[in-house]
């Protein structure tokens, strides 16, 4: 009998991809019960991902998300 190991969450603001919502790129925000919460890069409302289906972002979807958030900062006039 195989045993699995439980995951281990990433740190808080750590960029993870979402496989069951088509690869969706979000920032790790915490634990919640049995998910993670997750939040879009560019801000917005948090949604909640099964652990098993979040993985690490790749270096270029990280580049990307980061991208988008700069984006996103400067349309606001945040920077």
């Amino acid at each position: 009998m195989c045993e699995t190991q439980p995951l281990q969450p990433p740190s808080p603001g750590a960029l993870v991809v979402d496989t069951s919502r088509g690869d969706r790129v979000g920032e790790f925000r915490g634990v919640a019960g049995p998910y993670w919460a997750l939040r879009p890069v560019r801000g917005g409302a948090e949604w909640e991902a099964e652990p098993r289906y979040v993985r690490p972002a790749e270096p270029m979807e990280r580049m990307r998300a980061e991208n988008a958030r700069r984006n996103a900062r400067s349309a606001k006039g945040l920077l």
